[in-house]
């Protein structure tokens, strides 16, 4: 059953083509995940599916009687409101039969319609309505129902808005990086939500994830074409590398077919018979389709930043209160040089606070903070960027450097990083204010990277992010030599990133546990984790089951899978030099010699990954 056909819609925007002939169908039941590049025309897609823009061609019918609900990234909310009263101010069917039946006890003569009205009551489950509403917005931290709209800011506004509309029990839902300011266990609520409930799902999500968890379906906006999988978000991406492989066997015979093609051109045939007419007009659409090329997205630097020395960032005996609100009491930790830290936690439990006591942005009420001399900060806030009207993008990121140093005496330019975060030469003389959400992020992103830290503070650097860039960041940080600290509630990002966590627990408890995410949460449904008050505590429970490696093999497991990855880079990279061209002697043995070194460390990592690994599973 079709709940609504997309037909052969078409976009531009003057010269430029978003898409075109662009046709799909959902389906009832189908939960379906939308993955698109940011500026791909995902936006418009969900714009014109949810009626606020129209397409230059084409059409969209939606089934007749369905009811359909929209949860966008900035939700438009009457902000005169209450909470309860913003509930209650929908279409939802529910509310209409519980009206009709208050109505009816008030008159109470007609029991026909008495009878009528308690039947449906029972039919929609209107009894449960006030305990369902309570509850969701309790587990989604909205608590003061009396608090007007125009009081809450704007993560609880995206939240209210995501239980209106979770309440409308709509046939079809249609959302916007649902995810944005929830916290984990919200997350976690929300997959086995849309698990359980028989409901039709659109979404947009950089959250890969819960795409993984939730979604039966996804849809692939890429090159202006539409591409189904029928599967969840890892049989996508098994699916996308078999089609791109493929594409590039066809790529391959095409390029052959165009040099043929191209030699017989190049005699100047004589177009005098329909022959050799048909087979001039071919050779401009084999020629076009020769030289297409697909973006590869990869960012490889061996950055030569400045090197951390033994002392980085000690922390004795922090303490930090806002009022009666104690978040930081008596905290030591001293970081070390290439530690990669995650922070997770409810909000207003203090993670932002204490990225701000490390940077320096704020200082503690008590104790000291000592900064190593070489550290050198690039602190990514939740803020984003703040840009003068009338600026160029290649300008903003030139005020904080020109280039990056990298190893070997060789650099990269403030244009070569943009282009590498998906700003083409075009694009960087833009306008800031055309950028979008997503793409000032991205900027800013470029901003703090261009001036070469050596100490990364990423405060949620996922939200607003394509999918395709976050896979950018994440290459860039697995191979970032420095100690990185990370508040991010994207769990995939934290799981390939960080080797470790601090958990904040809320009244000033905070954990340090060894691991990364789904460790931690693999640890926390088996053992019962409570919370303990020293990190000592936290690793001797960690350690008690024989089963599982102590926290330095915790450490050198993810170690190795990092240096595995950046192994197979290198390896790569010489195979393809020596694809590459005609290449001397010397060089010949040079890369020869780079390639049995590659290789034997390869070996030996894997060698020990497969021992950590057997210890663990034995």
């Amino acid at each position: 059953m079709n709940y609504l056909n997309v037909e052969n819609i078409s976009k531009s925007f003057g010269e430029r083509i978003l898409f075109e002939g662009l046709s799909f169908s959902i389906h009832k039941d189908q939960k379906i995940g939308f993955v698109a590049q940011n500026g791909t025309g995902k936006t418009t897609i969900l714009n014109i599916l949810t009626g606020k823009d129209q397409p230059d061609t084409g059409s969209i019918i939606f089934r007749k009687g369905i009811q359909v609900a929209y949860l966008a990234q900035n939700p438009e909310l009457d902000e005169k409101l209450t909470i309860e009263e913003t509930i209650f101010n929908s279409d939802n069917p529910i509310l209409e039969v519980i009206q009709k039946y208050h109505a009816a006890l008030e008159n109470a003569d007609d029991q026909k319609a008495y009878q009528m009205a308690f039947d449906n009551m029972d039919r929609h489950q209107g009894w449960d309505f006030e305990t369902q509403y309570r509850q969701i917005l309790s587990l989604l931290e909205i608590n003061e129902l009396d608090r007007k709209v125009n009081q809450l800011s704007g993560g609880q506004k995206r939240r209210l808005a995501l239980a209106h509309a979770l309440l409308t029990k709509p046939d079809l839902l249609i959302l916007d990086e649902p995810t944005n300011h929830l916290d984990l266990d919200m997350i976690e609520w929300l997959e086995e939500f849309f698990a359980r409930e028989k409901i039709t799902l659109f979404m947009v999500t950089h959250d890969r994830y819960f795409l993984d968890r939730v979604c039966n379906d996804i849809l692939e906006l890429e090159g202006g074409k539409i591409y189904t999988y029928k599967g969840n978000y890892s049989y996508f991406l098994e699916q996308k590398e078999a089609r791109h492989q493929q594409e590039d066997i066809e790529h391959a015979k095409t390029k052959q077919l165009y040099k043929k093609e191209l030699e017989w051109m190049r005699r100047q045939p004589k177009a005098r018979t329909g022959k050799s007419k048909s087979r001039i007009d071919d050779f401009k659409d084999i020629k076009s389709r020769a030289q297409q090329r697909r973006k590869e997205h990869r960012v490889q630097l061996e950055l030569n930043m400045e090197r951390l020395g033994t002392k980085v960032v000690e922390l004795h005996k922090i303490g930090k209160s806002y009022g009666d609100k104690v978040l930081l009491d008596s905290f030591d930790y001293v970081f070390k040089r290439g530690e990669r830290i995650g922070i997770i936690g409810h909000n207003g439990t203090g993670k932002s606070t204490f990225l701000n006591l490390v940077s320096g942005a704020l200082e503690p009420d008590s104790g000291k903070i000592v900064v190593g001399e070489t550290v050198k900060f690039g602190y990514y806030t939740q803020s984003g960027i703040q840009v003068d009207p009338g600026k160029k993008v290649i300008d903003v990121i030139r005020e904080y450097g020109d280039y990056i140093p990298l190893k070997k005496g060789r650099q990269i330019s403030a244009q070569q990083l943009l282009e590498r975060f998906m700003f083409d030469r075009k694009q960087q003389y833009d306008y800031v204010e055309k950028l979008s959400g997503g793409e000032r992020k991205r900027l800013y992103l470029c901003t703090v990277l261009i001036q070469n830290p050596n100490f990364l503070i990423l405060d949620e650097p996922t939200n607003d992010l394509d999918i395709i860039t976050l896979t950018v960041l994440e290459e860039f940080l697995m191979d970032f030599p420095g100690c990185v600290l990370i508040v991010s509630h994207d769990r995939f990002f934290m799981d390939k990133i960080v080797d470790h966590l601090f958990i904040f627990r809320g009244q000033a408890v905070i954990d340090d546990f060894p691991g990364n995410y789904s460790d931690f949460r693999a640890f926390d449904k088996e053992k019962g984790f409570e919370s303990k008050t020293t990190a000592d505590k936290v690793r001797k429970t960690w350690v008690k089951d024989k089963n599982k490696l102590n926290y330095n093999e915790q450490r050198e497991l993810k170690k190795l899978d990092n240096l595995i990855h950046k192994l197979e880079n290198k390896k790569v990279e010489i195979e393809e030099q020596f694809q590459g061209g005609e290449l001397s002697h010397n060089d010949i043995q040079r890369l020869s010699a780079d390639l049995s070194e590659i290789k034997k460390q390869m070996e030996d990592a894997e060698l020990r990954w497969f021992e950590l690994h057997e210890k663990l599973e034995s």
